[in-house]
C-alpha cells in the first residue's frame, strides 16, 4: 500500500502534487482528469490499479497493482500550455534523473517520450490536451514507471523491465515518487525561463541522435538519420541533404542497426 504520508514528507514542491488524489483503481489516470473540471494546476491523480491504462497510440499500458507507480498530474498553466512539446521532453528528463539520482542506474530517453534502462522500457509517457477554439485550455501529463513488478508476459515492441529487476533491490515508491515530482517541478521553471536547459539535458541522454532510424507514422514509413530536435522538441528527419521535422503524434520511431 502507498504510504501518503512517507511520500508527503519528501515532497519539496509549490504546486506538483500538493492535491493529491489517492484511489486504488481506476479505468485510466489520464481519463479521469481530464474528464473532472474545476482541478487546480499539479493535481496529480495516482492509482494502484488502471483497468484501461493507455500507452501511446491506442496500445494499454499493463502495470500489476501496488508494485509500480501509474499517475497522472494535470496543467492548465497558460504559459506551460503553450509549450507542452517542452512539458512532454521535461516529464521523461525528470523520470531518468529521479532513477539516476536514487539507483544509479544508465538511463536512455527514446524520443518522444519512452525511458530505457539497457535497451528495455522501463517508463513510458502519455500527453492528452483539450482546446478551446486553437488554444490548449488542459493537457494531462500521464506517467508509468514499472518499479518493482518482477516479470512481465505478452509481446511488445520494446522488451520491458523494471527498476527492481534493473537495481537488483526492492524500490520505495513513496521517495521514487517525491524525488521524480520535485526535479520535475524545477525542470518546468525550467521550460519557461530556459527552454535550452532542457532541451540540452534531453539530448544529453539519448543515443539515438546520430543514428539512422525508421520512422513510421499511420500508413507511411520514413528512413534517415535522426539528425537533432529543434526548439519546439520536434524531431529533424535528415535523408540525402533534406530536412524533415516530425512533430509528435501517431509516431512509431524504430532504431535500425548497423
Amino acid at each position: 500500500m502507498f504510504s501518503y504520508e512517507d511520500f508527503d514528507i519528501k515532497l519539496d514542491t509549490d504546486y506538483i502534487g500538493r492535491n493529491f488524489i489517492y484511489v486504488e483503481e481506476t479505468d485510466s489516470t489520464n481519463n479521469y482528469l481530464m474528464n473532472n473540471s474545476g482541478l487546480e494546476n499539479g493535481t496529480l491523480l495516482f492509482a494502484e490499479f488502471q483497468t484501461n491504462g493507455k500507452g501511446r497510440r491506442n496500445k494499454s499500458w499493463l502495470s500489476n497493482k501496488g508494485l509500480n507507480l501509474t499517475f497522472s498530474i494535470l496543467f492548465n498553466n497558460k504559459t506551460l500550455l503553450k509549450r507542452i512539446n517542452l512539458v512532454n521532453l521535461a516529464a521523461s528528463l525528470s523520470v531518468a534523473q529521479s532513477i539516476e539520482n536514487l539507483y544509479q542506474l544508465n538511463i536512455d530517453l527514446k524520443w518522444p517520450n519512452d525511458v530505457l534502462i539497457n535497451n528495455k522500457k522501463v517508463a513510458g509517457i502519455l500527453i492528452e490536451s483539450s482546446s478551446k477554439g486553437t488554444k490548449i485550455d488542459k493537457a494531462v501529463v500521464g506517467i508509468g514507471i514499472n518499479v518493482n513488478q518482477p516479470n512481465f508476459s505478452g509481446q511488445f515492441d520494446i522488451k520491458p523491465t523494471s527498476i527492481r529487476l534493473e537495481s537488483k533491490t526492492l524500490v520505495n515508491r513513496e521517495r521514487l515518487l517525491s524525488e521524480l515530482l520535485n526535479i520535475f517541478e524545477e525542470n518546468l521553471f525550467y521550460v519557461v525561463d530556459s527552454p535550452q536547459k532542457i532541451l540540452n539535458d534531453w539530448r544529453s541522454k539519448c543515443r539515438m541522435i546520430g543514428e539512422k532510424v525508421k520512422i513510421i507514422t499511420g500508413n507511411e514509413t520514413k528512413t534517415g538519420i535522426f539528425d537533432d530536435i529543434d526548439r519546439d522538441g520536434s524531431l529533424i528527419l535528415k535523408n540525402n541533404e533534406q530536412y524533415e521535422k516530425i512533430r509528435f503524434g501517431d509516431i512509431s520511431l524504430r532504431h535500425i542497426p548497423h
